[in-house]
Protein backbone atom coordinates (compact mmCIF):
# COMPACT_ATOMS: atom_id res chain seq x y z
CA UNK A 1 0.00 0.00 0.00
CA UNK A 2 1.26 3.43 -0.87
CA UNK A 3 2.79 5.52 1.74
CA UNK A 4 2.02 9.46 2.30
CA UNK A 5 5.33 10.06 0.96
CA UNK A 6 5.12 7.98 -2.32
CA UNK A 7 3.91 10.23 -5.30
CA UNK A 8 0.77 10.21 -7.06
CA UNK A 9 -0.82 10.59 -10.22
CA UNK A 10 -4.10 13.37 -10.64
CA UNK A 11 -6.04 11.58 -12.21
CA UNK A 12 -4.85 7.88 -12.26
CA UNK A 13 -5.80 7.83 -15.85
CA UNK A 14 -6.05 10.64 -18.48
CA UNK A 15 -3.93 12.14 -20.99
CA UNK A 16 -2.95 14.85 -19.06
CA UNK A 17 -2.24 14.00 -15.30
CA UNK A 18 -0.98 16.54 -12.51
CA UNK A 19 2.34 14.58 -10.69
CA UNK A 20 2.11 15.32 -6.98
CA UNK A 21 5.64 14.14 -5.43
CA UNK A 22 3.89 13.07 -2.15
CA UNK A 23 0.27 12.45 -0.75
CA UNK A 24 0.45 14.83 1.79
CA UNK A 25 -2.15 17.55 0.74
CA UNK A 26 -2.98 20.93 2.00
CA UNK A 27 -6.91 20.80 2.96
CA UNK A 28 -8.75 24.42 1.94
CA UNK A 29 -8.50 26.57 5.34
CA UNK A 30 -11.03 29.43 6.05
CA UNK A 31 -8.09 32.43 7.59
CA UNK A 32 -10.18 35.30 7.04
CA UNK A 33 -7.28 37.93 6.14
CA UNK A 34 -7.92 39.12 2.24
CA UNK A 35 -7.61 43.25 1.74
CA UNK A 36 -10.94 45.24 2.32
CA UNK A 37 -12.78 46.34 -0.05
CA UNK A 38 -12.99 43.79 -2.45
CA UNK A 39 -11.67 40.92 -0.64
CA UNK A 40 -8.42 40.81 -2.54
CA UNK A 41 -5.55 38.37 -1.72
CA UNK A 42 -2.36 39.16 -1.92
CA UNK A 43 1.40 39.05 -0.60
CA UNK A 44 0.70 37.90 3.01
CA UNK A 45 -1.50 34.60 0.76
CA UNK A 46 1.44 34.69 -1.97
CA UNK A 47 3.97 34.14 1.14
CA UNK A 48 1.63 31.63 3.02
CA UNK A 49 1.02 29.09 0.25
CA UNK A 50 4.39 29.43 -0.84
CA UNK A 51 5.55 28.08 1.97
CA UNK A 52 3.82 25.12 1.92
CA UNK A 53 4.69 24.47 -1.74
CA UNK A 54 6.43 21.05 -0.87
CA UNK A 55 3.14 19.38 -0.08
CA UNK A 56 1.60 17.44 -2.92
CA UNK A 57 -1.19 19.47 -3.73
CA UNK A 58 -2.40 22.90 -2.02
CA UNK A 59 -5.93 22.96 -1.98
CA UNK A 60 -6.29 26.88 -1.39
CA UNK A 61 -8.68 28.62 0.79
CA UNK A 62 -12.66 28.47 0.48
CA UNK A 63 -13.14 31.41 -1.97
CA UNK A 64 -16.56 32.60 -2.53
CA UNK A 65 -17.52 32.92 -6.56
CA UNK A 66 -19.49 36.04 -6.38
CA UNK A 67 -20.43 38.60 -4.07
CA UNK A 68 -23.66 36.87 -3.47
CA UNK A 69 -21.77 33.92 -2.25
CA UNK A 70 -19.89 35.72 0.40
CA UNK A 71 -20.66 34.04 4.44
CA UNK A 72 -17.74 35.21 6.79
CA UNK A 73 -15.91 38.19 7.04
CA UNK A 74 -12.40 39.31 4.73
CA UNK A 75 -12.65 36.13 2.47
CA UNK A 76 -11.01 35.95 -0.66
CA UNK A 77 -13.08 36.45 -3.94
CA UNK A 78 -12.70 35.25 -7.52
CA UNK A 79 -14.66 37.28 -9.66
CA UNK A 80 -12.89 40.98 -10.16
CA UNK A 81 -9.86 41.61 -12.09
CA UNK A 82 -8.50 42.96 -8.90
CA UNK A 83 -8.79 39.54 -7.30
CA UNK A 84 -7.42 37.61 -10.42
CA UNK A 85 -4.24 39.69 -10.22
CA UNK A 86 -4.06 38.75 -6.31
CA UNK A 87 -4.53 35.35 -6.82
CA UNK A 88 -1.91 35.41 -9.83
CA UNK A 89 1.13 37.06 -7.47
CA UNK A 90 -0.15 33.52 -5.39
CA UNK A 91 -0.15 31.14 -7.82
CA UNK A 92 3.05 32.75 -9.16
CA UNK A 93 5.26 32.59 -6.09
CA UNK A 94 3.99 28.90 -5.49
CA UNK A 95 4.88 27.81 -9.15
CA UNK A 96 7.99 29.07 -8.59
CA UNK A 97 8.53 27.25 -5.24
CA UNK A 98 7.70 24.34 -6.95
CA UNK A 99 4.37 23.50 -5.58
CA UNK A 100 0.86 22.69 -7.05
CA UNK A 101 -2.08 25.04 -6.41
CA UNK A 102 -5.84 24.13 -7.02
CA UNK A 103 -8.38 27.13 -6.12
CA UNK A 104 -11.72 25.44 -4.27
CA UNK A 105 -15.07 27.36 -5.87
CA UNK A 106 -17.67 28.45 -2.81
CA UNK A 107 -20.66 29.75 -2.77
CA UNK A 108 -22.55 29.55 0.75
CA UNK A 109 -25.95 30.01 0.19
CA UNK A 110 -28.42 30.30 3.52
CA UNK A 111 -25.00 30.56 5.45
CA UNK A 112 -24.82 34.03 5.31
CA UNK A 113 -26.58 37.22 6.69
CA UNK A 114 -27.64 40.14 5.22
CA UNK A 115 -23.86 42.16 6.08
CA UNK A 116 -22.23 40.26 3.94
CA UNK A 117 -24.85 40.24 1.03
CA UNK A 118 -24.83 42.75 -1.72
CA UNK A 119 -27.04 45.70 -0.67
CA UNK A 120 -27.43 43.96 2.38
CA UNK A 121 -30.52 41.29 0.39
CA UNK A 122 -31.36 38.28 1.99
CA UNK A 123 -28.53 35.09 1.22
CA UNK A 124 -29.88 32.79 -1.52
CA UNK A 125 -30.61 29.14 -0.74
CA UNK A 126 -32.42 25.95 -2.87
CA UNK A 127 -35.83 26.71 -0.25
CA UNK A 128 -36.46 29.88 2.12
CA UNK A 129 -35.97 27.55 4.94
CA UNK A 130 -33.32 29.27 7.19
CA UNK A 131 -30.08 27.83 8.82
CA UNK A 132 -29.36 26.82 12.69
CA UNK A 133 -26.03 27.75 12.14
CA UNK A 134 -23.64 30.90 12.76
CA UNK A 135 -21.71 33.06 10.87
CA UNK A 136 -19.15 35.93 11.71
CA UNK A 137 -19.47 38.86 11.34
CA UNK A 138 -16.32 42.11 11.99
CA UNK A 139 -17.32 44.91 13.59
CA UNK A 140 -15.70 48.76 12.44
CA UNK A 141 -13.30 48.25 15.81
CA UNK A 142 -12.23 45.22 14.65
CA UNK A 143 -14.47 42.81 17.00
CA UNK A 144 -15.40 39.67 15.67
CA UNK A 145 -18.80 38.32 16.27
CA UNK A 146 -20.80 34.70 16.09
CA UNK A 147 -24.34 35.77 14.89
CA UNK A 148 -26.94 33.77 13.37
CA UNK A 149 -27.62 33.13 9.92
CA UNK A 150 -30.14 35.01 7.96
CA UNK A 151 -33.32 34.23 7.20
CA UNK A 152 -32.84 33.16 3.06
CA UNK A 153 -34.96 33.36 -0.12
CA UNK A 154 -35.47 30.63 -2.44
CA UNK A 155 -33.93 30.80 -5.72
CA UNK A 156 -36.57 30.70 -8.25
CA UNK A 157 -36.25 28.46 -11.45
CA UNK A 158 -35.29 31.12 -13.90
CA UNK A 159 -32.01 32.06 -11.49
CA UNK A 160 -30.81 29.31 -11.67
CA UNK A 161 -28.69 29.54 -15.31
CA UNK A 162 -27.44 32.42 -13.72
CA UNK A 163 -25.69 31.21 -10.44
CA UNK A 164 -24.36 28.34 -13.34
CA UNK A 165 -23.05 31.57 -14.96
CA UNK A 166 -21.62 32.91 -11.81
CA UNK A 167 -19.72 29.43 -11.03
CA UNK A 168 -18.52 29.35 -14.69
CA UNK A 169 -17.12 33.15 -14.40
CA UNK A 170 -15.32 31.96 -11.52
CA UNK A 171 -13.99 29.27 -12.87
CA UNK A 172 -12.62 31.30 -15.94
CA UNK A 173 -11.13 33.86 -13.29
CA UNK A 174 -8.90 30.92 -11.60
CA UNK A 175 -7.99 29.79 -14.61
CA UNK A 176 -6.92 33.62 -15.76
CA UNK A 177 -5.15 33.46 -12.31
CA UNK A 178 -2.82 30.88 -13.19
CA UNK A 179 -4.59 27.73 -10.97
CA UNK A 180 -3.24 24.40 -11.80
CA UNK A 181 -6.95 23.26 -11.45
CA UNK A 182 -10.34 23.86 -9.27
CA UNK A 183 -11.93 21.98 -6.05
CA UNK A 184 -15.99 22.34 -6.34
CA UNK A 185 -17.14 23.02 -2.45
CA UNK A 186 -19.96 20.75 -2.53
CA UNK A 187 -19.69 19.73 1.50
CA UNK A 188 -20.52 21.01 4.81
CA UNK A 189 -24.09 22.54 4.18
CA UNK A 190 -22.72 24.93 1.89
CA UNK A 191 -24.91 26.11 -1.34
CA UNK A 192 -24.53 22.52 -3.63
CA UNK A 193 -24.57 20.72 -0.37
CA UNK A 194 -27.85 22.35 0.24
CA UNK A 195 -29.14 21.44 -3.15
CA UNK A 196 -27.77 17.82 -2.73
CA UNK A 197 -29.63 17.44 0.47
CA UNK A 198 -32.57 15.75 0.57
CA UNK A 199 -34.13 16.83 3.86
CA UNK A 200 -33.73 20.53 2.98
CA UNK A 201 -34.03 20.29 -0.95
CA UNK A 202 -38.09 19.96 -0.79
CA UNK A 203 -38.04 21.92 -4.75
CA UNK A 204 -40.72 20.67 -7.39
CA UNK A 205 -38.78 22.01 -10.44
CA UNK A 206 -35.65 20.35 -12.10
CA UNK A 207 -33.06 21.82 -9.29
CA UNK A 208 -34.98 19.39 -6.64
CA UNK A 209 -36.97 16.67 -5.15
CA UNK A 210 -35.15 13.34 -6.59
CA UNK A 211 -31.98 12.35 -6.42
CA UNK A 212 -31.70 12.92 -10.07
CA UNK A 213 -32.68 16.36 -9.79
CA UNK A 214 -30.38 17.27 -6.77
CA UNK A 215 -27.69 16.33 -8.14
CA UNK A 216 -28.21 19.09 -11.15
CA UNK A 217 -26.41 21.80 -9.78
CA UNK A 218 -23.15 19.94 -9.13
CA UNK A 219 -22.59 18.19 -12.16
CA UNK A 220 -23.66 21.41 -14.14
CA UNK A 221 -20.95 23.24 -12.18
CA UNK A 222 -18.32 20.51 -12.92
CA UNK A 223 -19.48 20.08 -16.11
CA UNK A 224 -18.04 23.85 -16.67
CA UNK A 225 -15.07 23.65 -14.56
CA UNK A 226 -14.24 20.51 -17.05
CA UNK A 227 -14.53 22.88 -20.37
CA UNK A 228 -12.37 25.22 -18.81
CA UNK A 229 -9.67 22.95 -17.40
CA UNK A 230 -10.47 19.40 -18.36
CA UNK A 231 -12.05 17.26 -16.33
CA UNK A 232 -8.29 15.92 -14.76
CA UNK A 233 -8.09 19.49 -13.42
CA UNK A 234 -11.02 19.26 -11.65
CA UNK A 235 -11.55 18.14 -7.95
CA UNK A 236 -14.78 17.75 -5.62
CA UNK A 237 -15.52 17.84 -1.91
CA UNK A 238 -18.21 15.94 -0.73
CA UNK A 239 -19.17 15.37 3.64
CA UNK A 240 -20.85 12.48 3.18
CA UNK A 241 -20.45 11.30 6.99
CA UNK A 242 -22.41 13.90 8.48
CA UNK A 243 -22.16 18.12 7.76
CA UNK A 244 -22.58 21.49 9.25
CA UNK A 245 -24.93 24.12 9.93
CA UNK A 246 -27.79 22.12 9.99
CA UNK A 247 -28.73 19.70 7.30
CA UNK A 248 -30.18 16.70 9.26
CA UNK A 249 -30.09 13.08 8.29
CA UNK A 250 -32.17 12.30 4.86
CA UNK A 251 -33.18 8.45 4.32
CA UNK A 252 -31.44 8.61 0.86
CA UNK A 253 -28.09 10.45 1.58
CA UNK A 254 -26.03 6.94 1.11
CA UNK A 255 -27.87 6.13 -1.84
CA UNK A 256 -27.28 10.01 -3.32
CA UNK A 257 -23.86 9.58 -2.13
CA UNK A 258 -23.26 6.54 -4.43
CA UNK A 259 -24.97 7.94 -7.19
CA UNK A 260 -22.37 11.34 -7.05
CA UNK A 261 -19.76 9.28 -6.84
CA UNK A 262 -20.47 7.17 -9.57
CA UNK A 263 -21.34 10.37 -11.98
CA UNK A 264 -18.41 12.08 -11.29
CA UNK A 265 -16.52 8.80 -12.06
CA UNK A 266 -17.70 8.98 -15.29
CA UNK A 267 -16.09 11.91 -15.69
CA UNK A 268 -12.55 11.33 -14.88
CA UNK A 269 -12.02 14.20 -12.55
CA UNK A 270 -8.29 14.34 -10.55
CA UNK A 271 -9.92 13.13 -7.32
CA UNK A 272 -12.80 12.98 -4.67
CA UNK A 273 -11.82 14.70 -1.93
CA UNK A 274 -14.17 13.32 1.21
CA UNK A 275 -14.79 15.30 4.14
CA UNK A 276 -15.87 14.07 7.83
CA UNK A 277 -13.56 11.32 9.01
CA UNK A 278 -12.85 10.55 12.53
CA UNK A 279 -13.36 14.36 13.78
CA UNK A 280 -16.37 13.62 12.61
CA UNK A 281 -17.10 11.28 15.45
CA UNK A 282 -16.83 14.15 17.56
CA UNK A 283 -17.58 17.29 16.09
CA UNK A 284 -19.85 16.72 12.99
CA UNK A 285 -23.27 14.78 12.61
CA UNK A 286 -22.73 11.35 12.01
CA UNK A 287 -20.42 8.94 12.40
CA UNK A 288 -17.70 7.35 9.56
CA UNK A 289 -18.83 4.68 7.46
CA UNK A 290 -15.98 2.72 6.07
CA UNK A 291 -18.58 0.94 4.00
CA UNK A 292 -19.87 4.00 2.56
CA UNK A 293 -16.14 5.50 1.91
CA UNK A 294 -14.83 2.06 0.18
CA UNK A 295 -18.49 2.06 -1.68
CA UNK A 296 -17.74 5.46 -2.92
CA UNK A 297 -14.29 4.82 -3.85
CA UNK A 298 -15.38 2.11 -5.83
CA UNK A 299 -17.86 3.74 -7.84
CA UNK A 300 -15.16 6.69 -8.49
CA UNK A 301 -12.59 4.83 -9.56
CA UNK A 302 -10.04 7.43 -9.32
CA UNK A 303 -8.10 9.34 -6.49
CA UNK A 304 -10.17 9.58 -2.56
CA UNK A 305 -8.80 11.86 -0.65
CA UNK A 306 -9.26 11.67 2.59
CA UNK A 307 -9.39 14.76 5.59
CA UNK A 308 -10.29 15.00 9.28
CA UNK A 309 -7.63 13.16 10.80
CA UNK A 310 -6.57 16.32 13.34
CA UNK A 311 -2.98 15.45 14.35
CA UNK A 312 -3.36 11.84 13.58
CA UNK A 313 -0.35 11.02 11.22
CA UNK A 314 -0.95 7.69 12.08
CA UNK A 315 -4.43 6.86 11.54
CA UNK A 316 -4.16 8.72 8.46
CA UNK A 317 -1.42 6.35 7.10
CA UNK A 318 -3.26 3.25 8.26
CA UNK A 319 -6.59 3.98 6.07
CA UNK A 320 -4.29 4.33 2.96
CA UNK A 321 -3.23 1.20 4.03
CA UNK A 322 -6.92 -0.33 4.74
CA UNK A 323 -7.14 1.37 0.50
CA UNK A 324 -10.13 3.63 2.00
CA UNK A 325 -8.54 6.54 0.78
CA UNK A 326 -4.91 7.79 -1.97
CA UNK A 327 -4.14 10.72 -0.79
CA UNK A 328 -4.89 12.61 2.68
CA UNK A 329 -5.44 16.43 3.00
CA UNK A 330 -4.14 18.06 6.68
CA UNK A 331 -5.83 21.04 7.74
CA UNK A 332 -4.34 22.04 11.29
CA UNK A 333 -1.33 20.20 10.86
CA UNK A 334 -1.02 22.21 7.87
CA UNK A 335 -1.30 25.92 9.55
CA UNK A 336 1.84 24.48 12.19
CA UNK A 337 4.13 22.58 10.05
CA UNK A 338 5.08 24.51 6.41
CA UNK A 339 7.27 22.17 6.04
CA UNK A 340 4.75 19.06 6.79
CA UNK A 341 5.90 16.49 3.84
CA UNK A 342 9.82 17.00 5.07
CA UNK A 343 8.84 16.95 8.68
CA UNK A 344 7.36 13.21 7.98
CA UNK A 345 9.98 12.06 5.88
CA UNK A 346 12.50 12.64 8.54
CA UNK A 347 10.21 11.34 11.61
CA UNK A 348 10.64 15.16 13.08
CA UNK A 349 8.36 16.59 15.67
CA UNK A 350 5.15 17.97 14.95
CA UNK A 351 4.42 21.74 15.88
CA UNK A 352 1.39 22.71 17.65
CA UNK A 353 -1.14 25.04 16.13
CA UNK A 354 -2.64 28.11 18.32
CA UNK A 355 -6.28 28.10 17.47
CA UNK A 356 -6.45 31.90 18.74
CA UNK A 357 -4.42 33.16 15.57
CA UNK A 358 -6.34 30.76 12.91
CA UNK A 359 -8.23 34.23 12.17
CA UNK A 360 -6.39 37.63 11.77
CA UNK A 361 -5.32 40.56 9.85
CA UNK A 362 -1.28 39.94 9.93
CA UNK A 363 1.08 36.87 9.35
CA UNK A 364 0.82 36.25 12.97
CA UNK A 365 -0.09 32.65 13.39
CA UNK A 366 -0.20 32.91 9.51
CA UNK A 367 3.20 32.87 8.21
CA UNK A 368 5.38 32.94 11.17
CA UNK A 369 5.42 29.05 12.10
CA UNK A 370 9.29 28.20 11.69
CA UNK A 371 10.13 25.22 9.45
CA UNK A 372 12.40 22.70 11.59
CA UNK A 373 15.88 23.32 11.72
Amino acid sequence: MPSLLDPIDLPFRGPMPLLCPNRVFMAPLTRQRARTPGDVPGDLQAEHYAQRASFGLLISEATQISPEGKGYPNTPGIYSEEQVEGWRLVTERVHAAGGRIFLQLWHVGRVSHVVHQPGGQPPVAPVAVRSKGFVSMRHPDGRRERVEASMPRALATEEMPRVVADFAHAINCAKAAGFDGVEVHAANSYLINQFLSGSLNTRDDAWGGEIENRMRLLLHVVDVAGEAFSYSRVGVRLSPMGSANDLPAHHDDEELMRRVAEELGRRRLAYLHLFNHYWAKERWNGPFSASLCREMRERFAGPVVLNGYGADVTAAQADLDAGLGDAVAFGRLAISNPDLPERLAVKAELAAWDDTSFYGDDGRGYNDYPRMA
